[in-house]
């Protein structure tokens, strides 16, 4: 009890801390979310805090953790390689460089063979809009409303985000269409378009997701117009919806695709956007546009290629596939028992979204009461209505209905 004391004053001190030194809004929105802890530990589905709190952890940093927190294979290869290497020269190749994207190109479908490294989801998704303007020479960046993609220059301009307009002009010549409006895309893209910029499934936009119908007709616009087709499958990638990669379900194959942390499920900082050999010949002849002195960091690239030994194994879509259907199941049976407080259910594989009838201010009290029941998640950054569901793809039969019964349990005391 004492060391539970001693951690509780320890926390309290922190975040009193954090207050002065960083954003005093910011804490007491964790506050708000019942998030006020201090992690300590992650052990497969599990978080734990430093009182002791145990946690399933269904946010796994935004669906980063797809293998589960500190996955033993993975931590055993890390370790071992902090013996073998360091960061490397970011301008000079390795083995390791060379051999990740090998297995990267492996590991995503189709004729997306060619990648270059980064190290946060946005940063890719500005390597990923400077490649399309420059190999296409034209200005332009098409979007749809609703998305997320990141913090950085372009990815912040296509982003949804609530206020980006204080800090002045971003990226010029950006533009959000309305999501599967097919009309509004056909009178957006013209001559001067670079690239459609889309997210398959809208994670944080309470899962909002394309049709086969509307992705093969943005496909057929792209190539007649001859813009550049970039998915972001950050949160949808490595096994999340079902498939390695959601466009697989799609039947659509981008030109460029941005893959986020679950490179190395969330033990390394890396993220990567693969792209086709004809875009590449714009790096051939412009090599620099784009430098990361962390991309392809030497350690992480060993990190990301056991990363990748384990997805190859474990298979863990087909998990993800039959946990889903189970978590469904009892997502949306909660949903009818409390119609007054849980207004929709939406996602597929191990991503939903449930929305609360009462708004923002329900989704926070949720999550706040999730933490009393050891369910760790967070709310949707778009619509903040939402509560989002990402738990390990390797979750448990047992854990998946503790899952449930804890939702169960949040919305009858809601």
């Amino acid at each position: 009890m004492k060391k539970a004391d001693g951690s509780h004053n320890r926390a309290r001190g922190l975040f009193d801390t954090a207050e002065k030194v960083f954003s005093r809004s910011y804490v007491n929105l964790l506050r708000e979310k019942g998030h006020d802890v201090i992690e300590q530990e992650g052990d497969g589905s599990w978080m734990t805090d430093a009182q002791g709190g145990r946690y399933l952890d269904c946010y796994a940093s935004a669906g980063t953790y797809n293998l589960g927190r500190r996955n033993r294979a993975i931590a055993r290869r890390f370790m071992k390689a902090v013996h073998e290497t360091d960061q490397g020269n970011f301008v000079m190749p390795s083995d390791y460089k060379a051999l990740l994207a090998q297995r990267i190109a492996s590991f995503v479908p189709g004729r997306l063979d060619c990648v270059l490294f980064g190290v946060t989801r946005g940063e890719s998704m500005d390597a990923a809009c400077k490649l399309a303007r420059g190999a296409t020479s034209r200005p332009g960046i098409v979007t749809v409303d609703g998305g997320c993609y990141g913090e950085t220059g372009f990815a912040l301009s296509l982003t949804a985000k609530a206020g980006k307009e204080q800090f002045g002009g971003l990226i010029p010549e950006v533009l959000a269409v309305p999501f599967g409006d097919e009309d509004a895309a056909l009178r957006a893209v013209t001559d001067r378009t670079a690239a459609f910029v889309m997210e398959p499934i809208q994670a944080e936009n309470h899962c909002r997701e394309s049709s086969r119908e509307y992705a093969l007709r943005i496909r057929r616009l792209c190539d007649a117009t001859k813009t550049v087709l970039i998915f972001d499958e950050t949160q949808t990638g490595f096994g999340r919806t079902g498939t390695r990669f959601f466009f697989e379900q799609l039947g659509v194959e981008p030109d460029i695709l941005v893959i986020g942390e679950a490179v190395t499920s969330g033990m390394f900082p890396m993220t990567a956007m693969v792209f086709t050999p004809e875009l590449k010949r714009f790096f051939d002849i412009h090599p620099l546009i784009h430098l990361c002195t962390f991309g392809g960091h030497d350690l992480g690239c060993v990190v990301a290629m056991a990363a990748l030994d384990e997805y190859e194994l474990a298979e863990p879509w087909v998990n993800a596939r039959m946990m889903g259907q189970r978590l469904a199941s009892g997502l949306h049976a909660c949903a009818q028992e409390f119609p007054d407080k849980a207004a929709s259910v939406a996602g597929r594989g191990l991503l939903f979204s449930l929305r609360l009838a009462g708004g923002e201010p329900a989704a926070k009290a949720f999550c706040a009461r999730a933490m009393r029941e050891g369910l760790l998640v967070e709310t949707g950054r778009v619509d903040t209505s939402t509560v989002l569901f990402r738990p390990s793809l390797l979750v448990s039969e047992d854990e998946v209905d503790r899952i449930v019964q804890a939702v169960r349990t949040i919305l009858a005391g809601l």
